[in-house]
This record gives C-alpha cells, structure tokens and sequence, in this order.
C-alpha cells in the first residue's frame, strides 16, 4: 500500500480529523502526540490544542489509546497477543483472533498467521491451533477488516478456555472435570444457566472465569463437542483437545465422489509384472507393493532388480483444489486404536488409490538395481499402470518363507517371494555396513474389545517380513531424493539432525549413573549409539538405556534445506513410499511428475524453496500434534482398563526422575504413572539430578532412573489418562547416613508422614 504524504504546514495550525486519522492508519510505528505535532510540525502553545482534539477523538470513538500509543478505533495495534483458532481457513491457513477485544466494538478482527520465513530463527516451535501467539500485524489490503500476522513468539497455549467433561447436578449447572493431566483435582464449577446444552458425560470447551467462594474457578460451556458414553469415543478427546481435523467438508467429499479411475494413457502398461503388497492384517489401504527379480546382466553376478510401486495420489488429488487443501490441513493421518482420521477420503484412500489384486491402479515406481552387496548401482522413475498379484499380511508372507505356505502364498512362493527375501538379504548386507541407529524397543499394540474398552496389550512379533518392507522403502525414498536433486528439483526432504551436545551431556550423566562411560568421538555417527547399547545387550538396564538414547535424539522434521537423516545414517532422504497418509510423499510425487515430465498434475512452477518450507513446517507441526495424540489416547485408553484395579500392585521400571516424584512405566502395559516424592516413605528425599536419582537424606534409600520396582495403583483418571501409584518394593538400600546429634539447623527431624509430606510438597 502506498504510504499517503503529510506535508507539514507553513505556519502553526492543527491537521483536521482526516489529517490524523490517516497519518496514525499509515504510521508502522507506535504513534503518540510527540511524532503527531512532528509530523505536522506543531509547536510550542499549539501543543495544548493538540492535546485538546485527540482527546476530543478518543471522547468520540474515533481513536483508541493503550500502551502501545493512538490508532484509529477498531484497528488493532501494530503487535497483539492473539489466540489461534482451532480451525484453519479454507486455504488452509491458521487464522488468530485478539485475545483482548470488546464485544460491544463487534466481532473480533480475524488475523491470518504467516508461517515463519524460511531460515529465520524463531522464538520457540511454530504456532499450532489452540495456541496464543505475540503477532505482528498489518492490514490484509485484500479483504477490509482483517490482518495479516507474522510471529513473533509462541507464548503458550490459551489458559482462558479449556477442555473437560460435563458432569450435571441435580440442581441445575454441574462441574467440568479437566482432560489435562496437570489439571487433576482441579474441577470447574458451571453454574446453573452456564451449561448451555451439554449433558452429562459431554465433552464440552470452556470459557473460564474467576474463582467462586469456595475456591472453585467458575466457567460456562462454550461448545458441545459430543457424548463420552462409551470409551470408543475417548479419542474425541485428543482430536479438541489438538485440533485435529475429523470431519471432511462436503466439497472435499463432493470431489472425492466425483473422481473417476484414470486410464493407460501416458503410463508404461505393467499389469503383467508381480507386484504384491504385504501389509498388517487389518489394513484398510494398500498403498505400497513391491517385486524383485535376479539381475538379468551379467555385468552384475548375483544382483537384483528391485522395484518398489507407490499408488498415484497425485493423478486424483491435483494442487488448489478442495481436496489438496483439505489434505494439507491434516498433513497425515492419525491413527487410534478405535477408529483412524485419514488424510484423503475413502473414495481416495481405500478405493481409486488401493492396489487391491486383480484390479488396476496407478501408480509411480522406482526400480533399483543392486549388487550381490545390497549396492545400488542406478535406479529409474516410472508412472505405470499395475495390478497387484495378492495382499499379504506380513505373518502369512513370513510363515511362507518359514515352510508354511497357505493356499494364497504356495503358487507365488518360488516365483515373487522367495527371489524378495533374497534381495532384502543382500540389502540388509548394505544397512549393515551403513549402521544406523539399531534401537531396540518394543512397540505395544493396544488390542480392543468389541465394546471399544482395552482388551490387552500386546507386543507384536517383528519378523523379517517387516524389516523387508522398512528396507526397500527406505531404498525407495532415498532414490526419489536422489532423482529430484540431480534434476535440481526443489523437494521436502525428512530430515534427522545430530544430538544436541546438551543432549549429549544428559546422556552421559545417565550412563555415568550405572557405572558406563560415554565414548568420545571427534564425529557423531550412529554407531557410536549402537555401541553404547551393546554395552548394556541383555542386562537389566537394556530397556531403560535404549529409551534415554530414544530421548537423546533430536526430532525428525520435514524441511526444503538437506541436513541428511542421522538416525538411517543417510545423506539425502525424502518420504516418497506413503502418498495416501502423508502429505510430504504426496509434494515428492508432485515434484517426481514435473522434473521428470510425467504428466500435467505435478508440482506448480511457482511453488519453490521458500513455499515448501513453508508446507515442511505446516506438516511436522501436524505430525507432532498427531503422534500426542495417538499417545494420549493409548493412555486414557489403558487408565480406562485400569481403572477398576486400584489396589492392584503391578512391575514396573523407573522411566523420569524429578524433584517432585518419580515416573513409572507398567511392564505389562507400557502405562506411565506418577509416584509423588510425598509417598516415599518417613525420609527426606532428595533430587540429585546428576545421577537421576532421589536419595533418602537418613537412609540413604535410592530410587534411580531405570530401577526396577513393585509399585500399587493408588488412582486412575481414565479423563486425563493418568495414573498415580505408591512404592510397593524396589529401589537401592543404602548404608544409613551417621547421626549428627540432632536436626539440622533450619530444618526439623521428621517427626510424622503429615509433616514429611507438607514440607515435601513446598520443596516441589
């Protein structure tokens, strides 16, 4: 917008209304009387008259003052704390409003959040739904009355609504009880008039007001989100309480309806190659088959031709349209143990984009020769027409290869998937001497009833048809990397940095704290991790040690800039293999499609660096909403399951050592729970956060990260999914410490658990 000139007058005389209307609409500065008389050089007495009109303006409402100076009434200042929506527009934006307003000026300004610029340090993670957010606005010159924000910082989420479950009273109003873990035993009162239309056992927003005189903080309901009347709606929970999209609006549907199977043209004809998927049993999609046959060449002695075939997305979901927006909004799916929030409609993902047997599909492939060594020695891109040969569950394709083959694996045994086990195990001889990270954690899996409550927790076996599949589509992925580099195609690569040195030192305390050492290396690099687990390989700090190298590790984004993938020891990687669930595979597709002109829907030409960068921090912020809120429903889910064996005692390990009490993980369900420094026992245990660990100042008694201990579930509180226990074993003894001939100055000897506990709940 052009800025309007505001000359100043030859001789001493005030500006008019308009004058200073547009001078304050015009200025990016903080604005006050001082650079108003400078602008239109008022001096000396003149300055009284001035003062007199803008306070004149104000009486009107035609200016508004605060800290930050005058603006034009109705025009938000130049910075603002504002509070993120839990809905994007329909461009996919985030969208703020001011988190002080007037209702009685109207509705509140909307504020669409810029992203962050692409290589511009920023004052903590980027801005999410549900969060409050310091922005620094301008005026949106397309749409009147609204802003445009860029952040400034990322100041917490807002603390003047909340999310709980509405329990009536008889008498009208009811109590909120929160779903957030920190807000146990913090109930809300509603009065009656405030609960609006929820019913008991709804899920409900709150808007919260002051506290009531029984030191009750008093909210109404803002929004009825839906019933809790069975545990297979706890996942509602996490879906408000992170604002994850669940419902696809009906032009996104309409779209999706509307699709039509594409057909041959311009697609390589290989409906004839036997292609298989091999996938979880309870697979809804199949979005990944593979094949591999003897390298024919025998330049090659023992090599392969691998081929890895991915469905087309990108020939139904075009860029711009409905159903790209939507999809970007979501950034991936979500997946609960009761229902799945896909990224792409049905019609999308289970059926156009399916490789079901025997039907044809598009789909984008990568074929890769290798050596006898798992070497790639090239590989090439192809948009092909296929049609999967059988879908196999990963244990019927492993029992197979094992000698026991089914009526669907005996015909193909010999043909498709032995030749596939003898070209992963040449690649698993490439992995190797690669090294990367080799963690070894078990992945729970929650089992259901038919009522939606935990029926078990189970580990499931890891087969080699597992590792199999992770192989060739890591190989996949790095290929598509590779191929879009070399056509200097700009790309969202998945991108693993090095452990922090901060993080690094924690590590090395943590070991030092079970008498290991942390090697030194001049250069960070996988193996050195896998040493250190091989330090520990079969002994009783295994389990703990492989989470603390977990935790060391830094978080893997997507970004448009390489930084390589610590983790797989690689130094260019892209997600390519899992277009239907991950909007990142889905811009690789596009990118593949433009550089390699393999059609008319690949990536627009004007979506470069910069706007990728842009989507790359859009979708790892939907990635980490989504991997809490897959965590925290396992978690509700199992204190739901827990919930009537309070008293029960339980195994389990210590997995956090704080100030305040200790962390423990459930050896039979993976739960976590609390035990408060309070319950410890007639000691004063003290934090050494060197050796994480609390220590009985008397007894010398220790409780450390990793120890195995016995605890009883005192508390389960299946709304927040939170569990509190009590020691019931475990720990270290230690030789008591010598009497010192009475109290310590300024600190009482213990004289009863009530008192050992108030003065431990001060120290926490």
């Amino acid at each position: 917008m052009a800025r309007r000139i505001h000359p100043k007058p030859a001789h001493a005389a005030l500006p008019t209304r308009e004058a200073v209307l547009a001078f304050i609409e015009d200025s990016p500065q903080k604005v006050g009387k001082r650079e108003i008389a400078q602008a239109f050089g008022i001096t000396g007495s003149d300055k009284i008259e001035l003062k007199r009109l803008l306070k004149e303006m104000q009486e009107e409402g035609a200016l508004e003052k605060d800290r930050a100076g005058l603006r034009k009434a109705g025009r938000l200042p130049p910075v603002v704390v504002a509070d993120i929506d839990s809905r994007r527009d329909r461009d996919g934006e985030l969208v703020a409003r001011p988190a002080q307003w007037d209702p009685e000026a109207g509705p509140a300004p909307l504020i669409t959040v810029l992203m962050p610029r692409p290589g511009r340090r920023t004052n903590g993670p980027a801005p999410g739904t549900g969060d409050r957010a310091l922005l620094k606005i301008e005026p949106d010159g397309d749409t009147p009355g609204r802003y445009i924000g860029r952040v400034i910082k990322v100041i917490g989420r807002n603390k003047a609504e909340t999310l709980g479950v509405f329990r009536a009273l008889p008498a009208g109003g009811g109590r909120i009880v929160p779903v957030d873990k920190k807000a146990q035993g913090r109930e809300i009162a509603v009065p009656p008039g405030g609960e609006g239309d929820a019913l008991d056992g709804d899920l409900v927003t709150v808007t919260l007001g002051r506290e009531d005189r029984f030191g009750l903080t008093q909210g109404r309901v803002k929004d009825r989100l839906g019933s809790l009347g069975s545990e297979k709606a706890v996942s509602l929970i996490a879906l408000h309480a992170h604002g994850i999209p669940h419902v696809f609006p009906r032009e996104v549907l309409a779209e999706a309806e509307a699709a039509r199977e594409v057909g041959l043209d311009g697609r390589e004809d290989w409906r004839d190659l036997p292609l298989v998927t091999i996938d979880p049993p309870d697979a809804k999609d199949h979005d990944d088959a593979v094949m591999a046959v003897p390298d024919p060449d025998p330049a090659n002695p023992g090599g392969f031709v691998v081929t890895v075939a991915i469905a087309d997305v990108a020939a139904y979901v075009r860029p711009g349209t409905a159903l790209d927006r939507e999809a970007l909004l979501r950034g991936n799916s979500v997946y609960f143990p009761d229902r799945v929030v896909p990224m792409l409609p049905e019609r999308i993902s289970n059926d156009l984009c399916s490789l079901r047997p025997g039907q044809d599909r598009p789909a984008l492939a990568i074929r890769m020769v290798v050596t006898a060594e798992g070497r790639k020695l090239r590989h090439s891109v192809h948009r092909v027409m296929m049609r999967s040969r059988a879908k196999l569950a990963y244990a019927q394709a492993q029992a197979a290869i094992d000698g026991r083959p089914d009526e669907v694996t005996g015909p193909i045994l010999d043909g498709i998937l032995r030749p596939l086990w003898a070209a992963y195990q040449a690649l698993a001889v490439a992995r190797d001497a690669r090294g990367p990270l080799a963690l070894d954690l078990p992945e729970r899996k929650v089992i259901l009833n038919p009522v939606g409550g935990v029926d078990r927790v189970i580990v499931p076996e890891r087969l080699a048809a597992h590792r199999l599949i992770e192989e060739f589509m890591i190989q996949a992925n790095v290929a598509a990397a590779e191929t879009l580099e070399a056509a200097r195609q700009p790309l969202i690569y998945r991108v693993h940095d090095e452990p922090s040195l901060e993080k690094m030192r924690a590590l090395g305390e943590v070991m030092a704290s079970i008498g290991l050492k942390l090697p030194k290396e001049a250069n960070l690099r996988p193996a050195l991790f896998n040493r250190i687990l091989g330090m520990v390989e079969g002994s009783e700090h295994q389990l703990f040690l492989n989470e603390v190298v977990l935790r060391s590790q830094a978080q893997a984004v997507y970004a448009a800039e390489n930084a390589g993938h610590f983790g797989l020891a690689l130094r260019r990687y892209a997600h390519f293999t899992s277009p239907i669930r991950r909007y990142a595979d889905l811009v690789v597709h596009r990118a593949l499609i433009r550089a390699l002109r393999l059609g008319a829907d690949g990536l627009p030409a004007d979506m470069e660096t910069g706007a990728l960068s842009e989507i790359g921090q859009q979708i790892s912020a939907a990635e980490r909403r989504a991997m809490a809120a897959e965590r925290e429903t396992i978690d509700r889910l199992i204190a739901h399951h827990l919930a009537d064996r309070v008293g029960a005692t339980f195994s389990g390990q210590v997995s956090g050592v704080t100030r305040s009490g200790l962390f423990i993980k459930l050896d039979e369900t993976g739960a976590d729970g609390f035990v408060p420094i309070s319950t410890l026992g007639a000691d004063y245990f003290r934090h050494e956060e060197g050796r994480h660990a609390l220590v009985g100042e008397r007894t010398r008694q220790t409780f450390r990260l990793g120890d195995k201990v016995e605890v009883q579930l005192m508390e389960a509180a299946p709304v927040a999914g939170a569990l509190r226990f009590e020691i019931a074993g475990g720990g270290r003894a230690g030789a008591p410490a010598p009497a010192r001939g009475g109290p310590r100055k300024g600190r009482p000897a213990p004289a009863s658990r009530d008192s050992l506990t108030k003065r431990r709940g001060r120290r926490a």
